[in-house]
């Protein structure tokens, strides 16, 4: 299946921002504090974004960019995302930057690489303080946004060997972060000799996180 998507920045008048024009979708990694490697495999996102030029229409520049929230970059991007092994920490005006980031039309992909489960848990409810993560049905359109997942998300990485789940969280109706447990795929978007995933598992886990992209640009 192809999807013809065109892709426009986030409006940001609100802001005081100028919207930018029509651009290639680049998918940006959230730095952030608290002592989380949130800069691991930067191999990641250009391999992901590789394969979605391959397997839809979707125009994508296949680079690695990182953005903080102590400036106003992250506006720039309709997709972020941001991993780790440890603990993340946002300020009241981080939390407030990004909860206005969600809200206008925003998307985050959060992956637990194995260790920050409880601290990011903490942390999104400074930015969604009425909302508890929610866990997302296996028909959910993200799960057949381009591939079908008919069992939810695949697992990648055992970590403690339960089952990999997807939570989200919503600005109305729609799901603006995307959260995933027990799985790690992004470790499997990484250089092959990284972490030594089989060809299968590595596949899984590209195909899922296009489906993440093509839902996130299609919502």
């Amino acid at each position: 299946m192809l999807v013809r998507i065109t892709i426009f920045t986030i409006s940001l008048l609100s802001f005081g921002f100028m919207p930018m024009q029509e651009s290639a979708v680049k998918l940006a990694r959230l730095k952030y504090s608290g002592g989380g490697d949130w800069y691991n495999d930067p191999s990641g996102e250009v391999n992901l974004l590789r394969y979605v030029k391959a397997n839809t229409n979707i125009n994508v520049d296949p680079v690695y960019e990182f953005v903080d929230l102590s400036s106003d970059n992250v506006f720039l991007y309709p997709l972020i995302f941001m991993t780790g092994h440890g603990t993340v920490n946002f300020s009241a005006t981080e939390a407030k930057k990004l909860r206005a980031y969600l809200d206008n039309g925003g998307f985050l992909y959060i992956d637990d690489d194995y260790g920050m489960n409880e601290s990011i848990r903490k942390e999104m409810k400074k930015v969604f303080p009425e909302q508890e993560f929610v866990e997302l049905p296996f028909d959910h359109d993200l799960y057949h946004s381009h591939f079908v997942f008919s069992n939810g998300l695949p697992k990648i990485h055992e970590h403690d060997n339960k089952p990999s789940q997807g939570f989200g969280l919503f600005v109305g109706k729609r799901l603006c972060v995307f959260y995933t447990v027990e799985t790690n795929p992004s470790d499997g978007w990484a250089d092959p000799e990284v972490h030594h995933d089989p060809p299968d598992k590595r596949e899984s886990s590209l195909k899922i996180g296009t489906n993440i992209i093509v839902y996130a640009l299609t919502h």
